[in-house]
């Protein structure tokens, strides 16, 4: 009987334990995932940025557009609307990218809340 008690006790300690280790994956897991979200913020704010650096040329180029004669220096014009376009394609896909991750974050964070409803709570 002495026998059974002790293996008793041995296994309690061990399934606090390994609740304890479930609870710190399970935290593990949200930080992860706001981690990606975090990450996904910044590239959104990268697209943003990199999409608005052509608009404000081209605001330039139009507020000076009196100071010189298009066609005469049509062969800077070009190269730099070129520039602009690619540019502007490199700030659209940073966004679209980072607003379709976020959007597959988010769904992500609803599953691990329905999952585990302790940490519900303080997810928001």
């Amino acid at each position: 009987m002495a026998g059974q008690v002790n293996v008793l006790e041995r296994q309690t300690p061990l399934l606090k334990v390994d609740d304890s280790v479930n609870e710190s994956l399970i935290v593990g897991e949200v930080q992860l995932v706001l981690a990606e979200k975090r990450t996904s913020l910044a590239a959104l704010r990268t697209g943003i940025a990199v999409l608005v650096l052509p608009l404000s040329v081209l605001s330039l180029l139009i507020a000076t557009s009196r100071y010189y004669d298009f066609f005469r220096v049509l062969y800077l014009v070009i190269p730099l609307f070129v520039l602009n376009a690619a540019l502007a394609a490199l700030g659209a896909y940073l966004i679209v990218r980072a607003v379709i991750r976020m959007h597959h974050q988010d769904i992500l964070i609803k599953e691990l809340k329905k999952r585990h409803p302790m940490i519900a709570p303080f997810i928001d």
